[in-house]
């Protein structure tokens, strides 16, 4: 097998040895002339990033001259280039600062028709940055600070107690004082940020920050079936790490035991792996959204079966009973989120192999942007679809106090608790229905939900939703037609502020001016005169 190594002499002398060392059936070279045919992969090995362009160039006459070679490239630790930068090089191969077992890892990859990706770039994430807030916003996030300090300063006031008795009754009933104040803030200005118990970590999540974004992929093949699968592992090792919630809402699986949660993620992977499965041995291929949307129910009920446990039995009312039979006697599991996008652009690369159109490119399904953008719309979909059976498991615990401690976290075993949180819940779904909604279909905006590095995060998607806005009630079509108004009327506002303004700066110069100096000037005057004649 033979390979070309472009590389500085010194470090592909040193390249070159401990491949064929490790290999022994791979003859590296490192000069084009040496080769007594056509090489079965190409490296370069980049020393320094200067111009992207000209990499590109380069890239393009590499793979112009060995076709169909695949190529590997090898980057520096530090390279001035985003991640969307970097995977738009026509390169198979993506390596920074690698080790011999993950790039004899990426050239077995290679020499096998797959993809291999393996970035570490410094980048800062959009949804981090500060947004501009309105004045309830404000009210709550400094409120909710203030009154976080005074909370930690007399907690650790109080830990121990004073042994005196007066001070230690005025510092727990100012400390009441203070968690009655949080819940008036939560309850009149905190209808998106319901549920934060704390004012700190909210502070830092609109901080910046530089994170250093890491890209890992593998395709031992290039058709759809590898991606899939290789989309799974992505999203299967982001859920067994655990995820938190940085969408800046509240999700209903956060009420889930932790187990649980990771429970119900699993088995909807699976059950989409099953569905995708299906759908490929199926004759109605064409019609696989009709049929994607008859599925769901029983996706449902499979995840909820795996989730629970077929063979659990819990009290209630005195006798065992089975929980997946209640469960799925209770829930109603046919629900529809009207936020999922149009189910073709996930399933038609994943089962037709068609391509992913990507920033106005259309982009073969194992590019790795064609990948990441489907990851994308699989996790938007995973979440969304545990967030439905989610909000149905707490209305199960709510009538079924036993069933608590196995399905929901430690701290909604109180019944005021589970309460307080569906009726959270509840207010949010409201609120989303009818204001933002309406403001996210009259802007062609959609929210996403996707998994980066152990967390759930927020990604706005512009695309036409003109037919949506068409299907909306009485309700929201006021709230659209107030953006409308607002617009129409913001320039003749505009224009009227600046007559206004310019109608005011001629009155205090030529008029209100005027008129000053003349005073002055006859006081002047008539002070002269007063001196002249003493």
């Amino acid at each position: 097998m033979r390979i070309l190594l472009l590389a500085p002499d010194l470090l592909g002398e040193s390249l070159a040895l401990q491949l064929t060392t490790a290999n022994p059936g791979w003859d590296v070279l490192l000069k084009p002339d040496q080769l007594p045919g056509h090489p079965a992969l190409v490296v370069w090995s980049i020393d320094a990033v200067t111009s992207l362009g000209a990499i590109q160039q380069e890239v393009m006459r590499l793979g112009e001259r060995w076709q169909p070679a695949p190529l590997l490239l090898l980057l520096p630790p530090d390279v001035a280039a985003s991640r969307e930068q970097l995977l738009s090089l026509s390169a198979s191969g993506l390596l920074q600062n690698c080790d011999l077992a993950t790039l004899t890892e990426s050239i077995e990859a290679l020499l096998t028709g797959g993809r291999f990706v393996r970035l570490e770039v410094g980048s800062q994430s959009p949804q981090l940055e500060a947004p501009t807030m309105g004045f309830g916003q404000w009210v709550l996030i400094s409120g909710l600070q203030q009154i976080s300090h005074d909370l930690q300063v007399i907690e650790a006031m109080l830990n121990p107690p004073p042994p005196q008795f007066l001070p230690r009754l005025l510092m727990e009933g100012r400390c009441r004082e203070l968690r009655s104040a949080r819940d008036l803030l939560l309850m009149l200005w905190g209808p998106l940020q319901l549920g934060l118990e704390d004012a700190v970590p909210l502070r830092a999540s609109f901080k910046p920050r530089a994170t250093l974004e890491s890209t890992a992929i593998t395709l031992r093949e290039r058709n759809s079936t590898a991606v899939w699968e290789a989309i799974r592992d992505r999203l299967d090792d982001s859920v067994q790490v655990g995820l938190t919630n940085a969408t800046g809402r509240l999700l209903a699986i956060e009420g889930l035991h932790p187990d649980r949660r990771r429970e119900l993620l699993l088995a909807l992977l699976q059950q989409l792996d099953s569905v995708l499965n299906q759908l490929r041995g199926s004759d109605q291929a064409p019609c696989f959204d009709s049929m994607w949307e008859q599925l769901q129910p029983e996706l449902r009920q499979q995840a909820v079966t795996a989730m629970a446990g077929s063979y659990v039995q819990i009290p209630r009312n005195g006798e065992l009973q089975s929980v997946v039979t209640v469960l799925l006697k209770q829930a109603d599991l046919s629900g529809d989120d009207g936020d999922l996008p149009d189910p073709t652009a996930m399933l038609a690369p994943l089962l037709s192999d068609q391509p992913v159109l990507v920033k106005g490119q259309l982009l073969s399904a194992d590019d790795p942007r064609a990948l990441l953008q489907l990851e994308t719309l699989v996790s938007n979909w995973l979440v969304r679809t545990a967030e439905l059976i989610g909000s149905e498991l707490l209305e199960s615990c709510g009538q079924w106090p036993e069933l608590r401690r196995y399905l929901l976290r430690d701290s909604l075993i109180a019944t005021r608790e589970l309460d307080r949180l569906r009726n959270r819940l509840n207010t949010q779904m409201r609120w989303f229905d009818w204001v933002d909604r309406p403001i996210q279909l009259y802007e062609s905006q959609r929210t996403l939900f996707q998994l980066r590095q152990g967390r759930i995060e927020p990604l706005q998607l512009t695309e036409p939703r003109d037919h949506e806005l068409n299907q909306l009630g009485w309700w929201q079509r006021q709230v659209a037609l107030l953006l409308e108004t607002r617009d129409a009327l913001a320039p003749q506002v505009q224009g009227l502020v600046r007559r206004l303004g310019d109608l005011a700066v001629v009155l205090l110069t030529q008029v209100l001016g005027r008129a000053i100096g003349l005073v002055g000037r006859g006081i002047a005057q008539g002070m002269g005169r007063s001196l002249g004649r003493g």
